[in-house]
């Protein structure tokens, strides 16, 4: 995470990027779109979220992305899902949704999993160069002009709080019946022994299970996993 910038009076070193896209043929454009902005400096590229997040897990800090682009529609895990874990765990890093889907339900969830700006794919090279400025400098909320005018038009005919209404609970999407049972009991302070108890199953079974969850939400400890259900609110 080493940077040191001012876009407008040019003294930077290097503001690392990150890219999760599952087609090769829009990576490759985006890629090609922002070579020859030297101060950028791309850590890696994924094809879906499982990648992208296991690609930060092995990275130190000073190596992360401060800035990530993420495609919604990819295999395995897609976008919003990704931007929820990954904002949880690393929550220095901007996401930037890179997408061809406009429409209001897709800007909402992606809004409220975290997003800091959400930008078409079709925009050209200096719109993804300002959108990072803007999200670094400013802590602005770039989007592209055609998803701001639907995103203003959705907050006009949303009653009063619904922006700020709890998460979904995503975890059903992520983990199975068994696992959150386990993952249920893990942050109410239960150890393998009392679950095995509990659920009638083996020790050796529980730590398995537990080991599953640590690898399909991306975090290596209890107390990453307590963190992660608790700020996403999925046993409230």
């Amino acid at each position: 995470m080493l940077y040191f910038f001012n876009f407008n009076q040019f003294y930077y070193m290097s503001i690392l990027i990150a890219l999760a896209e599952d087609n090769a043929v829009n990576r490759n454009t985006f890629l090609n779109k922002i070579q020859h902005f030297t101060e950028l400096d791309i850590v890696f590229t994924a094809v879906n979220g499982h990648d992208f997040l296991e690609h930060l897990k092995g990275l130190p800090l000073y190596q992360q992305p401060v800035v990530a682009f993420i495609d919604l529609e990819m295999p395995e895990m897609e976008g919003i899902q990704t931007i929820q874990i990954a904002k949880t765990l690393y929550s220095h890093i901007n996401f930037i949704v890179l997408t061809v889907f406009d429409d209001e339900e897709k800007i909402f969830e992606a809004i409220r999993a975290g997003a800091a700006g959400y930008l078409l794919k079709d925009e050209n090279a200096g719109s993804i160069r300002n959108a990072i400025a803007s999200v670094l400098e400013y802590g602005g909320a770039p989007m592209s002009p055609a998803i701001a005018r639907k995103a203003l038009a959705m907050l006009a005919r949303s009653e009063p709080g619904a922006v700020n209404s709890p998460l979904e609970k995503e975890v059903d999407s992520v983990l199975t019946q068994r696992e959150k049972e386990i993952l249920q009991h893990t942050i109410h302070g239960d150890d393998a022994k009392r679950i095995a108890e509990l659920l009638n199953i083996s020790v050796l079974t529980v730590r398995k299970h537990i080991a599953n969850i640590y690898s399909r939400l991306h975090v290596n400890s209890k107390a990453q996993v307590m963190h992660l259900a608790h700020k996403r609110k999925w046993f409230d």
